[in-house]
């Protein structure tokens, strides 16, 4: 297992240079000028080519990505063109907000679907099963982002249970227990909306899984040994039911990433992903690639994570 996790964390460095300058490559020839977005339409072309020099973009492609890359092997991410700070600032300033958003959307989703899973498995083909498979369908075929608008209207709009955006409360200044109910509040919209494409498709993977395990050898060995049902079903089917259900959550992580811009979006909520709305907008290419360099190398490392997890599940699957 060492030697395994060595080759695969000294795959990582060069996977992150060619998704960078891929990355950089594309980011530069794309549609639309960042001195026009930040300077505005009708400037002085003196101004504009004063700007241009300052950044660095009046140099040919090549040596702006030669430049780019040695700054980023020191650590540097460069300078934000619309905000004047240091990229690597700005994206740990947002981080906290988009990790819990994602981390709590992604324990719903894996909680609440593998429970519904499991009780849909329990008793194939009931009313039960029948009715959590037709919701997960469901919820499997809705958009998030009208998923978002339509939650924001019905429950905040109109019956008034939940605020329509932001983190906190922008009239109260709460402490301690409170703010933490109150970005709890804020944050129950939002974080549902993300994660119920997520619920439906872990709630099918877990359902299937669990059939099939349940028609195996050693489930049909424990219930011949007297084993109660349960048992049968959470100790020894859940267990093996739940290896694609890691491949799809492990997977789900650069998807999240993106579900999290349109979240945000609707939602005003101050992560990353509303951070990268704006920094597309603006053209501000070097906290587009900070946040294209943190979204792979968290998919990258999300991958390896799911690659262990195997082994601790099924001690069948070996890595040498």
């Amino acid at each position: 297992m060492s030697q395994y996790l060595l080759r695969r964390l000294l795959q990582i460095p060069p996977m992150l240079l060619g998704i960078v300058v891929f990355m950089f490559v594309l980011v530069h020839i794309a549609p639309g000028d960042p001195i026009v977005a930040l300077a505005g339409e009708y400037g002085d072309e003196a101004y504009y080519a004063q700007m241009r020099a300052k950044f660095g973009l009046d140099r040919p492609l090549p040596e702006q990505l030669a430049r780019y890359l040695s700054t980023l092997l020191r650590g540097d991410l460069g300078y934000s063109y619309s905000q004047g700070q240091p990229v690597l600032q700005i994206i740990l300033s947002r981080m906290p907000t988009t990790l819990l958003l994602m981390v709590t959307a992604l324990t719903l989703a894996t909680t609440v679907g593998i429970g519904l899973g499991a009780l849909a498995a329990r008793r194939p083909h009931s009313a039960t099963d029948v009715s959590i498979t037709a919701l997960s369908l469901f919820g499997y075929a809705l958009l998030v982002f009208w998923l978002a608008q339509m939650m924001i209207f019905v429950l905040a709009a109109q019956l008034d249970w939940f605020p329509t955006h932001g983190l906190t409360s922008a009239r109260e200044r709460y402490t301690g227990l409170r703010l933490v109910l109150d970005v709890a509040h804020h944050l129950a919209l939002p974080a549902t909306a993300l994660a119920l494409n997520n619920v439906a498709l872990v709630t099918r993977l877990t359902r299937a899984g669990l059939l099939e395990a349940l028609t195996q050898p050693y489930t049909l060995a424990a219930r011949a040994k007297g084993v109660a049902e349960r048992r049968v079903l959470l100790h020894h089917a859940l267990r093996n039911a739940l290896l694609p259900v890691v491949t799809v959550v492990g997977g789900q992580i650069g998807f999240l990433f993106a579900g999290a811009v349109l979240t945000e979006s609707v939602f005003a909520w101050p992560g990353l992903g509303r951070l990268v709305l704006d920094a597309t907008f603006a053209r501000d290419y070097p906290v587009l690639l900070g946040m294209f360099l943190l979204i792979s190398l968290t998919v990258i490392l999300a991958n390896l994570i799911t690659d262990v997890t195997y082994a601790f599940l099924d001690p069948r699957i070996h890595y040498s």
